[in-house]
């Protein structure tokens, strides 16, 4: 029986921090439940062999990583025991959702599963679009075309298409939208 990691507390301030080399495997681990949770076109062969590079490549070779995850508790929080077997002590900072950019490209952006509708993808995008508008940069990433939930995602974020390559980065047959977001 697959066990799902837990859900956090009701209201644990959800933060985002740069992560470390440190949080690589756990970010790992959450973009492989993520990923089985919304890339149906994917066999189990290739998400391990994506795993693997996710790793030991694309995690490290991002110039900015960042990581969402809820606070830990005030003193006068209830303790773990009041939460349920099922419930993310809110003293246990756990990531919950990551973004990777080669600025100003969105590289990767993924979510816990359990997480999805709670708003962690959106403030990770807002911190990128927050950022671009600083700048005056014209947010840039790829989605694969078989994943419609992430495309009305970035397209309900005010993402539009710009292009498709028949065939993911590395020449796979995963077909690509790029998208770019600019400054309303």
């Amino acid at each position: 029986m697959q066990q799902h990691p837990p859900t956090p507390a009701a209201g644990a301030a959800l933060r985002l921090r740069r992560a470390v080399t440190a949080d690589h495997a756990a970010l790992a681990d959450l973009w492989k439940r993520s990923v089985v949770a919304t890339h149906h076109f994917l066999t189990p062969q290739a998400v391990d062999e994506l795993y693997a590079a996710i790793l030991q490549e694309y995690l490290p070779g991002v110039e900015e990583l960042w990581l969402a995850e809820y606070e830990p508790s005030r003193p006068n929080d209830p303790g773990p025991e009041a939460l349920g077997p099922n419930i993310l002590a809110p003293d246990t900072p756990r990531p919950v959702g990551f973004m990777g950019c080669n600025w100003p490209q969105i590289e990767m952006l993924f979510v816990e599963p359990e997480c999805f509708g709670l708003g962690i993808g959106k403030m990770l995008l807002d911190h990128a679009r927050q950022r671009a508008m600083a700048e005056d940069a014209t947010l840039t990433l790829d989605v694969n075309e078989q994943n419609p939930a992430a495309l009305a995602f970035y397209e309900h974020m005010g993402f539009v298409v710009t292009g498709r390559s028949p065939v993911d980065g590395q020449g796979r047959p995963y077909p690509l939208l790029h998208m770019e977001w600019r400054r309303p």
